[in-house]
């Protein structure tokens, strides 16, 4: 495949791997959740911040987990004044980046800064989709033929599976100077062969087609064709005589074959699925497809989108305004996808399984239609679904937050009667904490709490994530987590007093608790601050020791000693 290259991405190509981790800080007050429900991060979440920090944040905890992301990025039409705000290592690279920010249509590399901006978010989002996952992206003419070609490098090129033609508008623009715009495009990718083929439902275009003209008693109905598109030369295998039931004349296609073969076609006839017609004079038959076949087995989705069945920007401005009222900044959001568009990709997606508990992720949240429809598939459909929404504008609160509370609790004078009722649901809403780095822990000015770090340590040793593991209480020993082939043991506290006393060590006696507790097809990893015990005792008592930066418990000792003295002197 050929190599795709442009300005800036020798600097950004690994950049994805120097953003340091962060943690994710829960707002009790502009959270939603039931009456005394504590605040659960395995749960639907808001994120406030900068999308990149945010996605690294997640990989601990959803690495692989993502069934489905939808992305509405920039298009880089010029007009949006976009920044890049990426804190690359590279002096030439902020020089550049400084000299036009925010970019503009007067920046004549604004592709090449786009493309900066976009590689090492896909980088990230590619890890957190699950095996079998699709990924989704909006974009119009300005990008879409540079998308395809980064996202060819980071996914693969053989994981496209579709350029959806999205009919975003349905009249024309009198005010375009050669042609009117009425579409945008979805690009969507697979991550693996894991996934390897997609059923929808049936959507309301083939629900009005189906009908039941000979009183069939197995219900309604649709046909298809019965000749083979490939003539008696190229199928002779196919090439027999049937039999017009009505007439009992014998039929045969004059030059092409049919789509069956003659052990098929005798099974057709004993199943009466074959019309020939309402008066059963057509020249050849056709194949009887039933409603509730089509409703068993779904249907392939196609890579058009209509305005009438995936809904029009217009229609999304109506969805805010059956939210927000004329005097709100909801009212006021620019260019919102419909929810029923996401909808229809959510249901793509699951269309690779029956699950309807998946978590949807949305990086570029906007105005939280993401949310909305996941909510509102929920509520449909009684599902289980989860959403992350990140949104790193001042309006993550006043709108993407504030739309998801109004349709989760109910809108009064909405049209729509569930929407009406009030979906439900509830969310976390976060901001992004201090970065897990060595520097700030060996200061004592940035601990973690235990289930950061735990879920911290386990992916950086692993590579693999904990899910929605609970690991919020310690259990004996630090034991955090348990998979296979290990036992997982943190001990740790965020608290300088502990990290500094022989309880953050681990000693012979515990070592025995803990060798004694894991099962003997199995070992322990204990992540710690030291160790009063030698490595070849470790091994024989199949475990495992990962240091936690040793600088951090001996500069604690240092400045402990310090004080001392200094306490001794005055």
């Amino acid at each position: 495949m050929p190599e795709f290259d442009f300005k800036g991405k020798q600097h950004i190509y690994a950049h994805h791997l120097t953003v340091p981790f962060r943690t994710l800080v829960p707002d009790s007050l502009k959270s939603m959740h039931s009456k005394n429900k504590e605040i659960n991060e395995s749960e639907n979440l808001i994120i406030q911040g900068d999308n990149l920090d945010a996605l690294k944040s997640l990989l601990p905890r959803y690495t692989g987990q993502i069934k489905c992301i939808y992305i509405d990025p920039p298009y880089n039409t010029g007009n949006e004044n976009w920044t890049y705000n990426d804190r690359v290592n590279s002096p030439l690279m902020q020089e550049w980046f400084a000299q036009y920010s925010p970019v503009d249509n007067e920046d004549l590399q604004r592709h090449d800064k786009w493309l900066c901006m976009m590689w090492p978010r896909l980088q990230l989002l590619r890890e957190l989709l699950a095996d079998d996952g699709l990924i989704f992206i909006s974009i119009d003419d300005n990008e879409q033929h540079h998308l395809r070609m980064i996202m060819d490098e980071i996914f693969g090129e053989k994981n496209f599976l579709a350029n959806i033609v999205w009919q975003h508008r349905y009249g024309r623009s009198n005010n375009a100077k050669l042609f009117s715009n009425q579409r945008e495009h979805i690009i969507v990718f697979k991550k693996s062969d894991k996934l390897t083929h997609i059923r929808v439902k049936r959507d309301e275009l083939l629900n009005q087609t189906y009908s039941n003209p000979d009183n069939d008693t197995r219900g309604r109905w649709i046909s298809s064709s019965y000749v083979n598109p490939a003539t008696k030369e190229e199928r002779p295998n196919l090439v027999y005589t049937i039999t017009n039931p009505n007439s009992g004349k014998k039929v045969n296609h004059q030059t092409h074959a049919w789509k069956y073969s003659k052990e098929t076609y005798k099974l057709h006839v004993k199943e009466r699925r074959l019309w020939w017609g309402i008066h059963g004079k057509n020249k050849y038959p056709r194949l009887k497809n039933y409603l509730t076949e089509s409703e068993e087995k779904g249907i392939v989705p196609i890579d058009l989108m209509l305005a009438k069945f995936a809904g029009t920007t217009d229609d999304g401005t109506k969805d805010l305004k059956s939210i927000f009222k004329n005097n709100e900044d909801g009212f006021n959001f620019k260019n919102p996808k419909p929810k029923k568009l996401i909808e229809n990709l959510i249901s793509i997606a699951e269309g690779g399984s029956s699950g309807r508990h998946g978590i949807i992720l949305d990086s570029f949240a906007g105005s939280g239609t993401t949310a909305h429809a996941v909510l509102a598939l929920n509520k449909r459909d009684d599902g289980n679904r989860k959403f992350i929404v990140i949104e790193c504008e001042d309006y993550a609160d006043s709108i993407t937050a504030e739309r998801v509370r109004r349709v989760a609790t109910g809108v009064s004078d909405a049209k729509d009667k569930f929407l009406r009722q009030g979906l439900g649901g509830s969310f976390t809403y976060c901001t992004l904490g201090d970065p897990i780095e060595i520097e700030g822990m060996l200061s004592g000015d940035s601990l973690p709490s235990f289930p950061d770090l735990a879920t911290y340590l386990h992916y950086t040793a692993t590579g693999k994530s904990l899910g929605e593991c609970d690991i919020k209480q310690i259990r004996p020993d630090g034991l955090f987590y348990q998979d296979e082939l290990n036992d997982y043991y943190l001990m740790y506290e965020p608290d300088l007093r502990y990290l500094q006393s022989n309880e953050a060590i681990l000693n012979e006696k515990r070592a025995d608790r803990i060798s004694n507790a894991t099962s003997t097809n199995k070992n322990a990893v204990v992540f710690a601050v030291g160790k009063y015990i030698g490595q070849r005792t470790l091994t024989e008592k199949r475990i495992t020791f990962c240091q936690l930066p040793y600088e951090l418990h001996r500069k604690i000792w240092n400045v402990k000693i310090c004080w001392i003295h200094l306490e001794t002197k005055l």
